[in-house]
């Protein structure tokens, strides 16, 4: 046996190990609930009992899969990846997260090797591959904060509603999580759920704010807060801010309209040179390839550089905070 097929045995044997486990942590993480969340609904008496009970014998094999893939990468654990995954509301761990990255990395680098017939092309997949987790990620945790930004509003309506109906504020967020859409529902309830295990409301509604990292609700947690220590009118406090967010909100839209041609002209001022150059390669292509020449490269790599730095700077120039 040579040392190439040595090679491709370990390879596959290592691809066939990390994407089992990544398989097996992506569809538990989604087929399953968190086990922490698990306890805190049922320390907070949410949902039936009884089908939770069904629901987890029939998937007590991947819950001890996963435990155990927990507890062995524990020294993997990061706070700050963990709370992006709350962000994003995903339902696994971060040891599953780093073994799903992992074991895609390393079929990106199988699949890449077989096809590509060059190790380039094995480990340019892999690191794709590697990266596609992490974009998805934050992509679902800038979709998920433009949701509960636009339902901002509408949450403190209804908060203001039910407290000068006579309701605590911890009854409003039970009636926001009634009445409420995901992320808005999901969120509030996790608050409800945070302060039955015995978490202070002000800071269960600032772990809500690094969650969400959203200025609007920022200023709602700091005022509830000054509210709890010092006392006051409740209900003329959110009344207060849910206009004050309404004023920012439609002044924010007037500034947009305004600075909307400078914004566009950014745009237009960053494509032009490119679509000029791209027509010049199509009629001329002898005479743009001499911008490539080896004494000419730092031309159009400056170019570059420069129409970079424009757009950024008028886009800097056309942002005015609110």
């Amino acid at each position: 046996m040579t040392t190439g097929t040595i090679v491709v045995i370990l390879i596959g044997l290592f691809v066939l190990v990390g994407g089992g486990l990544a398989v097996a942590g992506f569809s538990s993480g989604l087929a399953s609930s968190d086990p922490l969340r698990d306890r805190i609904q049922a320390y907070a008496a949410i949902g039936d009992v009884g089908a939770r009970r069904e629901r987890g014998r029939g998937r007590s094999t991947l819950v001890r899969l996963r435990l155990r893939l927990n507890a062995m990468l524990s020294a993997l654990a990061s706070a700050n990846l963990n709370l992006q995954l709350a962000r994003a509301n995903w339902p696994i761990t971060v040891q599953e997260f780093l073994v799903i990255r992992l074991g895609g990395a390393l079929v990106g680098l199988a699949l890449g090797w077989l096809l590509g017939r060059a190790l380039i092309s094995g480990v340019g997949l892999a690191l794709l591959a590697y990266m596609l987790p992490s974009m998805l990620l934050q992509r679902g945790i800038s979709r998920r904060q433009t949701d509960f930004t636009r339902q901002v509003t509408d949450v403190l309506v209804l908060l203001t509603g039910a407290v000068r109906a006579g309701y605590s504020l911890l009854q409003a967020m039970e009636v926001v999580v009634r009445e409420m859409k995901p992320p808005a529902s999901d969120e509030f309830g996790r608050v409800v759920r945070e302060v039955g295990l015995g978490v202070r409301l002000p800071e269960a509604l600032k772990n809500l704010a690094l969650r969400m990292q959203n200025p609007d609700l920022d200023l709602v947690v700091t005022a509830i807060d000054i509210q709890y220590q010092v006392g006051g009118n409740l209900a003329a406090i959110l009344t207060a801010i849910t206009e004050t967010i309404r004023e920012r909100i439609r002044l924010f839209g007037e500034i947009r309209v305004l600075t909307t041609q400078q914004r566009y002209s950014s745009y237009m001022l960053s494509v032009l040179p490119v679509v000029v150059a791209g027509i010049l390669f199509v009629i001329n292509p002898g005479y743009m390839m001499r911008l490539f020449a080896r004494d000419a490269i730092c031309f159009p790599i400056g170019a570059i550089i420069g129409i970079f730095i424009g757009h950024l700077t008028i886009q800097r120039l056309s942002k005015i905070e609110v």
